[in-house]
């Protein structure tokens, strides 16, 4: 019997090494295809040593044109790498969230965050902000409009769950009457246009300048999260049970919060509304790895990364015109959504 048990963990043991090796490799396998998958031709060796010249000194003699070593370093490398990094946050920020709010079907965009950076970037396409600015209003009014939820919920030194959605609906909703009378303002000039794209998603105007604005502050709300995930654990239990075994509740939470905002809001100012992401690859995850968060949080990173990735490369090749990211992943999330959510029964296991 005892020699049983102990095969039976040694295929168990060893699926679920096979399984985290599938998980952390795939992104970066569709990483490396999105570099030379594309309508300009550029084969897979050829993408190497332009890498290897560009970042590592080496001498490859070039068999490539100039405008292909350009198309790799300042079109597809950057967008690759914000893509993965936006999965990586909108789905680990909404598995922290769920663990959070003890739900499901919670997203990142819950308390607010993406009306309120819906209309900050409004606010700078209406002002003829350059690129920057209208990221930099993005950005901040997410910011904003979670900071106005959070002090709505504030109640008596802690925040319930139940305040903070309500007041997440309420804040929300606030930010999108501002956002419509802005889109109504802006009505029979070209800025309406661009209000109406911005707020489709897309990853097609990502470049160098991009990346290196929004690469440190993810990798640190990442890493954050990370940190934080064996508390989710004990936060999703419920406040009174996590106050019973000694942990400070509320700082947990406001550490998910922040966090998960200034994720949530630099993905949004960079690539607009990226909805279904932060709903659909945590629950997938819960059925692989399970619900503990220690586990979760990087299951989610990893997938989150790799489902970003391959819709984006979907989004430049399906059509002759690029499709915008939000209505490819709103397409693909919400079937796939109810389905997962028929098979679990909406549970957590």
């Amino acid at each position: 019997m005892a020699e049983l048990q102990k095969q039976a963990h040694f295929r168990e043991t060893k699926q679920s090494r096979v399984k985290w090796a599938i998980i952390m490799v795939l992104p970066f396998v569709i990483f490396f295809a999105s570099l030379f998958m594309g309508r300009y031709a550029v084969s897979p060796k050829e993408v190497v040593q332009i890498f290897a010249n560009y970042f590592f000194g080496a001498n490859f003699t070039p068999t490539w044109e100039d405008s292909a070593a350009k198309v790799i370093i300042q079109v597809r490398f950057p967008r690759a790498v914000m893509a993965a990094l936006v999965g990586a946050g909108l789905s680990s920020s909404g598995a922290a969230f769920q663990g959070m709010f003890q739900n499901p079907l919670v997203s990142p965009f819950i308390l607010g965050v993406s009306a309120g950076a819906s209309f900050g970037a409004a606010m700078g396409l209406v002002l003829s902000l350059p690129s920057i600015g209208v990221q930099a209003m993005a950005f901040v009014f997410g910011i904003v409009a979670v900071a106005i939820t959070y002090f709505l919920a504030h109640i008596y030194k802690s925040t319930p769950v139940l305040m903070l959605v309500l007041s997440g609906t309420v804040v929300s909703a606030f930010f999108q009457a501002l956002l419509q009378i802005l889109k109504f303002t802006a009505e029979g000039d070209e800025k309406l246009p661009a209000i109406t794209f911005w707020l489709m998603g897309s990853l097609g105007s990502v470049g160098l300048n991009d990346l290196v604005i929004s690469i440190i502050p993810i990798i640190i709300c990442l890493i954050g999260l990370w940190i934080l995930s064996w508390r989710i654990n004990v936060l999703s239990m419920g406040d009174r049970e996590a106050r019973s075994l000694g942990v400070h509740t509320e700082r947990i939470k406001v550490g998910i919060i922040i966090f998960s905002t200034v994720l949530t809001s630099t993905a949004v100012s960079i690539c607009g509304i990226i909805g279904w992401v932060g709903q659909v690859i945590p629950h997938f995850c819960r059925m692989l790895v399970g619900p503990d968060h220690k586990k979760l949080i990087p299951a989610t990173m990893f997938v989150g990364a790799s489902y970003i990735l391959i819709v984006d490369n979907l989004c430049r090749q399906l059509t002759a015109t690029e499709i915008p990211l939000g209505i490819l992943t709103a397409i693909i999330g919400a079937p796939v959504f109810a389905f997962l959510l028929r098979k679990t029964k909406g549970g957590w296991n």
